[in-house]
């Protein structure tokens, strides 16, 4: 079981939240929505659910740096080669990085090496940081808001969002996810090591000097750690539509 304070395929619910809520508050500014997190929280499928409802663009900004290694591949182009990745961010555009969100290529681990390698490159960060900032205040298809997911948005990306939840979820439920879903790729891990891996990570993302992964102030707390996907999803309903009333 997943729970708030799980998430699989998106099933099919009737969710007691009106979908035509925020045009009640429009204005010229888009309602942005920041979902930040650790991994296996279930914060990518709330977010993508949230702005499924709403009908907002959504972003799963965490993607982006596999995107950008996926296409210097394609093109040919070697990760490390700065001028080609940089040009590669620099293209990007919202159509662009749906399709390549589409692509399995994006989950696959030469995916996984190109992203770690295009991240190291400060032209490449400029350029994706851009590329959050302008979703979020210029959401895309004439949205009204937008849904952003990763681990920065409600402190760097977007730290005027109007809603912001960071999704939490205990270590070993987040391992237990997390071990579960490479298993079902057909990778051969063990739930210790996928455990030992993601406490190293979470220590480093929340150490770092530039843009730790932590809540805001005003970010309200989601605790996925003994609920279904779908408790998860209304509990951030809840929280969105709390606050647009």
């Amino acid at each position: 079981m997943l729970a708030m304070r799980a998430m699989g395929s998106r099933p099919k619910i009737s969710c007691p939240f009106t979908v035509p809520l925020y045009k009640r508050r429009m204005n010229a500014r888009p309602i942005i929505i920041a979902v930040d997190g650790l991994a296996a929280t279930g914060k990518g499928t709330i977010a993508r659910r949230l702005a499924a409802h709403w009908d907002f663009a959504y972003l799963d900004t965490g993607a982006l740096y596999r995107a950008v290694g996926v296409a210097v591949l394609q093109a040919g182009g070697d990760p490390t080669d700065a001028q080609a990745a940089q040009k590669a961010a620099t293209a990007l555009n919202p159509a662009s990085v749906q399709a390549l969100m589409e692509d399995p290529a994006l989950r696959m681990p030469a995916a996984s090496d190109a992203a770690s390698k295009v991240a190291a490159i400060q032209g490449v960060r400029d350029a994706l940081l851009k590329f959050q900032k302008d979703f979020a205040a210029h959401p895309p298809a004439g949205k009204k808001g937008a849904v952003l997911d990763g681990r920065d948005i409600g402190t760097v990306i977007a730290p005027d969002a109007m809603i912001k939840i960071f999704v939490e979820a205990s270590p070993t439920i987040r391992a237990h996810r997390r071990f579960l879903e490479l298993q079902g790729r057909g990778e051969n891990v063990t739930e210790a090591a996928v455990l030992a891996d993601m406490a190293e990570r979470d220590a480093r993302d929340a150490s770092r000097a530039t843009a730790p992964t932590k809540p805001t102030d005003d970010a309200i707390i989601l605790d996925t750690s003994d609920l279904t996907a779908d408790q998860a999803f209304e509990k951030a309903a809840q929280i969105v539509e709390d606050t647009l009333k």
